[in-house]
């Protein structure tokens, strides 16, 4: 019997995420009951292991909330955990947390921009930029076309685009195997942008995106582009695909996955991403962020003074 389908379940907290960390050689403990639910991964560390719950764990009320959270504290003893590391939906539980618990750098987004796509035509259409509309319509005219794939091995496309980003950004990557590993989930398709070159007389592929459909959500996770896709509009274009797709398959809501926080400087290095993100006319969803509940505060300690060590070398 399903206990929790009353309640809003992401990705990351569901069932299709654990057959993701088991195709990754993880452990995963996945607890439902009547009024709260997890999926709590453990990440092994040179001092010992910590669980994480990646947007979980997932309750309605304050009492399933913190039913959950002395659930988990079982489960770190049992596991020899040195702490929890939660990220709720709802930040009014935020009041909720033990007083052993203290303020992670958010791994997921904070804060995130949805847009609805249920409604009419005309008023879909309406929440649309009238101008990327218009670079979508043209793209066949300007020699772009758009295809998906399944087969893993094309995630080499993505990860060739994100890589020279990085370098750009000074920003991290997943690793190919991670990616692999997503691209061949039931709930992954790879989008790939294509543009026949006249000068070079070539096909290039200019930008790719993957994208994790679930429930009623399309979750826009991962994207790159060229230059040269930059000075085609290529990732304009990919988001109106995206967008036009999920709502074809019948799904209501499609998840930009993070924007800056509220007021955040020109400086931040998700601001372009952000404006770009809220030409579409969204709403702006904000979560708890991460935190670290401490089950052993000598080796929490210790773990934080390590990783500090670590991200300065």
């Amino acid at each position: 019997m399903c206990y929790n389908c009353f309640m809003e379940i992401p990705i990351t907290q569901s069932k299709a995420w654990q057959n993701l960390q088991n195709d990754l050689k993880e452990t995963s403990f996945m607890r439902e009951a009547k009024d709260f639910s997890y999926l709590a991964i453990v990440k092994p560390t040179p001092l010992g292991s910590y669980l994480y719950l990646p947007y979980g764990p997932v309750a309605e009320t304050k009492d399933g909330f913190n039913h959950a959270l002395k659930n988990l504290k079982a489960l770190a003893r049992e596991e020899n955990a040195a702490f929890v590391r939660i990220e709720p939906l709802n930040p009014d539980f935020i009041k909720l947390f033990p007083k052993n618990t203290q303020k992670s750098h958010d791994l997921n987004p904070k804060e995130t921009w949805i847009l609805d796509l249920k409604g009419t035509d005309e008023e879909y259409k309406s929440r649309l930029p009238s101008r990327l509309l218009r670079y979508y319509r043209n793209r066949e005219k300007n020699g772009i076309k758009i295809e998906t794939s399944h087969n893993p091995d094309d995630i080499r496309y993505l990860l060739d685009l994100q890589k020279a980003l990085a370098k750009e950004k000074n920003i991290s990557t997943f690793s190919e195997h991670y990616l692999k590993t997503e691209l061949s989930q039931p709930f992954s398709t790879l989008y790939l942008v294509k543009y026949q070159n006249p000068e070079e007389n070539r096909e290039e592929i200019v930008a790719a995106g993957l994208v994790f459909d679930y429930d009623k959500t399309r979750y826009n996770l991962q994207g790159a582009q060229s230059d040269t896709g930059r000075k085609l509009h290529a990732t304009g274009i990919l988001t109106i695909k995206l967008i036009e797709d999920a709502r074809e398959k019948g799904l209501e809501n499609f998840d930009f996955w993070g924007i800056a926080p509220e007021g955040a400087p020109d400086t931040h290095p998700w601001a372009g991403f952000t404006n770009f993100k809220k030409t579409f006319a969204g709403h702006q969803v904000n979560h708890a962020g991460t935190y670290d509940i401490v089950i052993k505060p000598f080796k929490y300690n210790l773990y934080k003074a390590l990783r500090k060590i670590r991200r300065m070398v």
